[in-house]
């Protein structure tokens, strides 16, 4: 096929023949700033609703993230799923077959999408009661979750799986173009739809913007697919489109621990705003603000754990071990100052940080100790991010399954039971500090003994 031999040139010289380091960084980076604008642009939600100084407002944001969250449940089902078959593909010269891997993903994401904003609808009220909007709070969270949820599932879900199955063939700036775009617009939309002096929406208003920004996204990538038609493996013809065995296989062994993954992270977080329900508002505002801001360097090594994946795909499936085994040993010692920096940081400027998005003494008391407890688990988190990255681009999802049902069930939300029990309220910080702290030493065996089962030292 036409597309087959323009495809092969430009794809497998990063992935074969770059120095290491430097195909890395060409993946990873432009993976981790696109992911750093997307905690900006998370953060500019919390920020211009914070400059309303009405904690009920910037509760609604707080309690709404656990249905974004789970946006990921599908963004990984079909978003690493696809992406990490399709690099395998690729690596094995399957050029045609990655084309109808990416044509399955696309239509059952923009499926459950639709599915995912249905379900929300027609359970919402059930649905808020779950997320823990009381009488003060249910009219900002139900005016947040209508826009983000309800009508923009689809935009927000399709735009992040693009991006992995762009990233998958190594277009990284590509992938980080289309969600950066949506991104930037967004923040340019807040405070216009937010603030008094614009639409006076509040919380709502936060919604409505990141609504249409990620239509801009999606904009973006359906038009990057069909310039790059013919020189893609990215393909959403219909006629490639199949329901075959090996396909939905390896999509799915991949992706549904992937997604069970996202599932639990959700629950931890339900859990979590529900028992700082108990203290009020600003509790949860607090709790908000302080998870929002961890977000920038645990993006940073979400960036770096995805962004390294097509290389460790691609270099698994030819057997080239050894340089499979250099980009994961690169990508996990050029973390470690970034992590350790960043901690100190928090730890020491947490109240400062906390005061920029809200002025009330109060959230500010409470985000300072959240901070500083949640800074805490930088280190650790690293170690757990990247193994898990390492073994969904090798195919085996069971081994991700197991450290998120380690992290959640087994660790951290029992952990959150007894802090807080022990520790009313200030203890919740310090649940994922005590399971990362164990889940990185487990890290670190996994990887040695897949080295050992292959051979590299």
């Amino acid at each position: 096929m036409k597309e087959q031999k323009n495809i092969k040139p430009s794809r497998t010289f990063m992935f074969e023949e770059m120095p290491v380091p430097q195909a890395v960084l060409n993946l990873t980076i432009p993976t981790v700033i696109s992911s750093l604008v997307m905690v900006i642009y998370n953060l500019s939600d919390t920020y211009f609703v914070g400059l309303l100084n009405n904690p009920v407002q910037t509760a609604a944001v707080t309690l709404v993230a656990p249905v974004m969250l789970g946006f990921n449940a599908v963004n990984n089902l079909f978003g690493v799923g696809c992406s990490s078959m399709m690099s395998r593909a690729l690596g094995s010269k399957r050029f045609a077959f990655a084309q109808s891997i990416s044509a399955f993903g696309f239509y059952c994401t923009l499926a459950a999408a639709l599915l995912f904003s249905f379900l929300c609808l027609t359970f919402r009220e059930p649905l808020l009661t779950l997320l823990g909007a009381d009488a003060a709070t249910r009219a900002a969270t139900d005016g947040y979750l209508q826009w983000t949820v309800i009508c923009g599932a689809a935009p927000a879900i399709l735009n992040v799986v693009f991006a992995y199955m762009v990233r998958s063939e190594g277009a990284s700036l590509h992938a980080s173009i289309g969600t950066m775009s949506g991104c930037l617009l967004n923040i340019l939309l807040d405070p216009f739809f937010i603030l008094p002096w614009g639409l006076n929406m509040g919380a709502a208003g936060a919604g409505l913007a990141t609504f249409l920004s990620n239509c801009v996204a999606l904009t973006y990538f359906l038009v990057l697919m069909y310039v790059r038609r013919r020189t893609t493996c990215v393909c959403l013809s219909p006629r490639r489109f199949q329901l075959k065995k090996d396909i939905i296989l390896g999509v799915c062994s991949v992706g549904i621990p992937s997604s069970i993954q996202n599932l639990l992270n959700v629950t931890g977080m339900t859990l979590l705003n529900n028992l700082a329900a108990g203290y009020g508002a600003s509790a949860v505002a607090a709790i908000g603000i302080a998870q929002k801001i961890n977000m920038v360097p645990i993006q940073m090594a979400v960036g770096f754990s995805q962004g390294c994946m097509p290389i460790i795909s691609y270099n698994y499936s030819s057997t080239n071990y050894k340089r499979m085994k250099a980009s994961i040993d690169f990508a996990y010692h050029a973390l470690i100052p970034v992590m350790v920096g960043v901690t100190v940081f928090y730890f020491v400027f947490s109240g400062s940080l906390i005061r920029l998005f809200i002025n009330n003494d109060q959230i500010i008391q409470y985000g300072t100790w959240f901070l500083r407890g949640m800074c805490l688990v930088l280190p650790f988190l690293r170690t757990d991010f990247l193994a898990v990255g390492v073994f969904q681009a090798l195919g085996n999802g069971r081994i991700p399954l197991v450290f998120a049902i380690l992290r959640k069930l087994v660790l951290e939300i029992p952990a959150l039971l007894i802090l807080n029990a022990l520790f009313p309220m200030y203890g919740l910080a310090y649940a994922q500090f005590f399971s990362e702290l164990v889940l990185s030493a487990a890290a670190m065996v996994m990887l040695r003994r897949l080295y050992k089962r292959l051979g590299v030292r």
